[in-house]
């Protein structure tokens, strides 16, 4: 529809999941924008454009992630089993809590806690995979309101069961090698290789002989290591693996690498001239 012979838009937002089987809301608009205001939930807002011919296709916008970190409250998760119990100390008494989990917004649960208890149960939770669990607080207990009148008391996430990784960090280099040093670097494991919390790394190096074999334990967030006393004109091998509560993963591929007999290489440039008779 050309955008001369538009009369307004239909904008629909719809909670993600959404257990009361209401209807999105609808919002009728002139202008091509609107502020919503809305909780840490997943959204879908479905946009089209109307005339009197009709309404157009529409467009639709799943709002993404948000990384709040001022959230007014603390959740915290013990599990039992395939079960959860979820506790929380609410600042306030609204008339009710709405609880989501899942493992993202294609597998999402709702559930709306009308009583004034601090705890309650989740249950159906697979081992190794990252729950995220968020409660909403809302003064208006009505499925059609939750859109509207939810605030996110808090998030985090959870493990029912944690194994180890199922693999190695990737993209393991070696750089700036020297007589007696060498920088490692990789990219860290993927969350979905996790299968845990990912609490660090241990990387270890040995030289060729066999005589010299050292093991270093790094946090999860480092992704670096700077190699020092190492011998000259040596070959080094080099392993990563990570580690969660559960255990240690599968290292790297041994990756090798040989310390120089010299500190620096100078360059040495031959000049070649070429006298005519």
């Amino acid at each position: 529809t050309q955008r001369e012979n538009v009369l307004g838009y239909y904008v629909n937002v719809e909670r993600i999941p959404n257990s009361c089987r209401d209807s999105p809301n609808r919002i009728f608009l002139k202008d091509r924008k609107v502020l919503l205001n809305l909780s840490m939930a997943y959204y879908r807002v479905n946009i089209s454009a109307y005339n009197k011919a009709g309404e157009s296709p529409q467009a639709t916008y799943i709002v993404p992630d948000s990384s709040a970190t001022d959230l007014p409250g603390q959740i915290h998760v013990r599990h039992q089993g395939t079960n959860a119990v979820v506790t929380w100390t609410p600042e306030y008494n609204p008339k009710c809590f709405v609880v989501d989990w899942g493992t993202g917004k294609d597998d999402m649960h709702m559930k709306i806690i009308t009583t004034t208890t601090g705890n309650f149960m989740l249950d159906n939770f697979q081992p190794y995979k990252l729950y995220k669990i968020m409660v909403h607080a809302s003064d208006v207990c009505q499925c059609e309101s939750f859109t509207r009148h939810e605030k996110t008391f808090g998030v985090t996430h959870f493990y029912s069961v944690e194994g180890v990784p199922r693999t190695g960090p990737a993209n393991v280099t070696i750089l700036n090698i020297t007589k007696h040093s060498a920088l490692v670097k990789w990219t860290e494991i993927a969350a979905k290789d996790c299968l845990g919390v990912l609490q660090g790394y241990r990387i270890s190096y040995t030289d060729s002989s066999r005589k010299k074999s050292l093991a270093v334990t790094l946090s999860s967030s480092t992704t670096s290591y700077h190699l020092t006393g190492l011998k000259e004109k040596t070959i080094y091998r080099v392993q990563i693996s990570g580690f969660t509560k559960a255990g240690e993963g599968p290292p790297t591929l041994s990756q090798p690498f040989s310390t120089p007999k010299y500190g620096t290489v100078e360059a040495l440039c031959i000049c070649v001239t070429q006298h005519q008779s």
